[in-house]
């Protein structure tokens, strides 16, 4: 039996090659979409799943309340992780992290600059890092010990690989910021790209806990904790324990402690004002949903050239009852014909794949079958159903076939393939604009040709003579130090008081340490009062505050106004306008400049806007390597790091084009074959009027009327829901565009023109065609 339905659908295939490119085609794009986004939602879905214990396994957060709001922080005191660890039931085994740091390697004259932090030897027993050499219980048992990646050790260790894999690496020396030696006692395997916790190195805690006083404060925050929990105790449980613990070592702590599972890390991280707000899995979800969108657009697609054809096949389908076939083995055949043409489109899908992503293994082992079977058993039901439902006498008399339901279901379909083509396109215009618009905002400062260098070694002890080398060579503007990523910032504290504030108010205030040369070199403007003085000592107790501060304050220009940081005083000088950091789509926080440049762990460079950028950088490289030896030029552009703050509301943006295009091409195979269908059966009509003297002109708008309703329709249904998710979608920004109507007046007017476009083929084929022949067949 299955034999002869495969040979009926090749002999069918074969008979019509258009209709069957066409429709295996139109399936194959969409099952390439589909798989595509499939693989990526896997990949997301299966972030920290390396590690063997994530069930059990959590990162302690903090909400803390200032001003009215709640924030959340994943920095904790360095004292934590210990005291609750043998002071909390139910927590096993704990571990600390400093924040990820770059730290340079070198051996002989090899160096290299990579990540990585410091932490308790503890974390090899919870995190699931196994070892290629070196044991986990014995690579901290010296203070200068530090554990590698397989990927940092074949960098210094080409010759070392036995099989692909190091050897023999384990009790080496490396020289760590070409200071100290440190010897490796591990080596652990790559680690995933899908991972939270990424590194290519790990140090003892007790390097990071000596070196940083602050640590050893409960009033300090500024070290990640990690728990594992005993599984017979229930995270609920621990959080009630948790909630208050800081206030017991404390009192005038104000942090409240939660648990975050690490099945969370990745998708359900964001926070706003104490409460979980989602994160990436809202996109997740939505691609998903998109992904079975673009499939049930290909699938009606496939219905409507299916049943395009269904006259060619009347006598087929009546001959086969006439024989004795019952209505079920017709059903059998037209869905076994549409499984092996979703079968051919799934093996041209997989070219496209291959073409696309070298890899998807993955993709291979747990979609292709259900896909082929889901576009099957959705694409050939309703065409299965139609053809087999054909009446012999009606089909051999040569009577009209019935088709007025099923000209109504196609009609309906090719309204959803518009409306959700339109839908797209509107998204597609929103998402662009919102992306634009945030990246085209005032930052308040200049990130062109701006670079930003680690002020390694002894930098910035003789830095002005760096600056002026710089300057020297004609290619640079500025440069000037900092502590902190302007981008970011990162430091806040609310121990600040002045003349005026409610001792009862705890107000976060971002704090950076810069040198004189720092508002000139970034673009920064002050609006009132002085920048430092170029001799730093001058301004040691100088503040220079942004406009937030200002306000917050009570006066628009608290020039010589006295500030108190715990016990010192430090007075006002100057009132810069409030930039961008941080948050992009929100405003700026209050934020403080100190001038302590040999605090600096930063250097900026303002390369000069004239002039080849290449030679800018090489005249700089030379004068960092000649100031500064032993250090490697490793820099990075201010303005790249900025696109890169937008990276998932890029990849939304790129990733709703493709779709937008890609849905709009399959449904304009739908349109091509409804209009098809339409013409082959108003062949009689259009040859009748042709006699009668219509022009070629008149017939092709008489068959593309109906279709262009169908359009209108879809715009009309797409507008309203278009705006109502765009504008839940601009909800999660604060900085946002207003959306304008012309977005929804363009789209449609680009789905009618898409429409005309595909109609007109048929409709002026169908026009000009000889209507002698047409009525002779009739």
């Amino acid at each position: 039996m299955f034999r002869n339905y495969l040979k009926t659908a090749i002999r069918n295939l074969w008979k019509n090659k258009t209709y069957s490119f066409l429709n295996i085609f139109g399936l194959a794009i969409g099952i390439t979409c589909a798989s595509l986004i499939f693989l990526w939602v896997e990949d997301e879905l299966s972030f920290n799943h390396q590690h063997l214990k994530r069930n059990n396994l959590y990162q302690i957060l903090e909400h803390q309340h200032y001003d009215g709001k709640n924030y959340t922080f994943a920095a904790t005191p360095g004292l934590l992780g210990p005291a609750i660890k043998s002071e909390i039931p139910g927590i096993t085994n704990s571990f600390r992290a400093s924040w990820n740091q770059t730290v340079l390697f070198s051996i002989g004259d090899k160096s290299t600059h990579e990540e990585g932090f410091y932490a308790d030897s503890s974390i090899f027993n919870i995190l699931t890092l196994p070892f290629v050499e070196g044991h986990p219980d014995q690579v901290f048992k010296d203070i200068h010990s530090v554990v590698i990646t397989e990927k940092l050790a074949k960098k210094f260790f080409p010759n070392n690989l036995s099989n692909g894999r190091i050897r023999n690496v384990v009790g080496k020396a490396i020289k760590v910021n070409n200071k100290e030696d440190f010897i490796i006692t591990g080596v652990i395997e790559d680690i995933p790209e899908n991972n939270t916790l990424r590194f290519q190195w790990v140090a003892p805690f007790q390097i990071y806990y000596d070196h940083n006083d602050w640590t050893h404060e409960w009033g300090s925050n500024g070290v990640q904790t990690f728990v594992e929990l005993n599984p017979r105790n229930s995270p609920s449980e621990i959080d009630g324990k948790l909630h208050d613990y800081i206030q017991t070592k404390y009192k005038e702590a104000i942090a409240k402690l939660f648990l975050l599972s690490m099945n969370d890390w990745h998708l359900r991280s964001n926070f706003e004002d104490g409460k979980r707000t989602g994160g990436l899995i809202v996109y997740v979800r939505m691609f998903t949903i998109i992904a079975w969108i673009i499939l049930l657009i290909a699938c009606i697609n496939f219905m409507n050239l299916a049943t395009a054809r269904s006259e060619k096949r009347a006598r087929e389908v009546g001959v086969r009852k006439v024989m004795g076939a019952p209505r079920k083995m017709l059903i059998s055949q037209f869905i076994s014909e549409a499984i092996f043409m979703s079968f051919l489109s799934v093996l041209v899908s997989l070219l496209m794949i291959l073409l696309i992503l070298p890899s998807f293994n993955t993709l291979v082992q747990k979609h292709l079958v259900f896909i082929i079977l889901v576009c099957g058993l959705i694409a050939g039901s309703y065409p299965a159903l139609y053809l087999s439902s054909f009446n012999p006498i009606t089909v051999f008399k040569g009577l009209k076939i019935k088709g007025g339901t099923a000209t109504l279901i196609r009609k309906v379909l090719v309204i959803i393939q518009f409306t959700i083509s339109i839908v797209l396109i509107i998204s597609t215009i929103i998402i662009f604009q919102q992306i634009q618009h945030v990246k085209n905002r005032d930052l308040g400062y200049n990130k062109d040709r701006l670079i930003q260098v680690i002020a390694e070694g002894d930098l910035a002890k003789h830095f002005e003579a760096v600056r002026q080398d710089l300057l020297s060579t004609g290619h640079v503007e500025n440069a000037s130090l900092a502590i902190l990523d302007i981008l970011s910032m990162g430091s806040s504290s609310s121990n600040f008081t002045w003349q005026g504030k409610d001792p009862n108010k705890k107000i976060l205030i971002t704090q950076d340490g810069i040198d004189p040369q720092y508002l000139p070199t970034t673009g920064l403007h002050l609006k009132y009062g002085r920048n430092f003085y170029p001799l730093a000592e001058l301004d040691s107790f100088s503040l220079i505050i942004n406009e937030t501060l200002a306000g917050l304050m009570g006066k628009q220009n608290p020039d010589g106004e006295t500030i108190t940081w715990d016990t010192t005083r430090f007075r006002v000088i100057g009132v810069v306008k409030d930039f961008v950091y941080g948050n992009m789509y929100s405003k700026s926080d209050p934020l403080i400049f100190f001038c302590r440049p040999s605090w600096s762990s930063l250097v900026y460079v303002k390369l000069k806007s004239n002039g080849s950028v290449e030679k800018a950088l090489a005249a700089t490289e030379k004068v960092f390597k000649q100031d500064n030896p032993g250090y490697p030029f490793d820099y990075r552009f201010v303005d790249a790091d900025f696109d890169a703050q937008f990276k998932t509301e890029t990849l939304i943006g790129k990733l709703s084009r493709v779709f937008a295009s890609l849905a709009i091409i399959i449904s304009c195979l739908g349109l091509f074959g409804l209009a098809a269908y339409t013409a082959e059966r108003r062949t009689k009509e259009i040859g009748i009027r042709k006699v009668l003297g219509a022009s070629v002109s008149r017939i092709t708008a008489l068959l593309s009327k109906d279709f262009l309703q169908l359009v209108l329709i879809s715009s009309i249904i797409a507008f309203p829901f278009s705006w109502w998710a765009m504008h839940e979608w601009l909800q999660n920004y604060a900085y946002r565009i207003q959306m304008s109507w012309w977005v929804f007046v363009i789209a449609g007017i680009l789905a009618i023109l898409i429409a005309i476009f595909t109609i007109s083929f048929q409709a002026i084929r169908a026009a000009v065609a000889n209507p002698v022949k047409n009525l002779r067949t009739e």
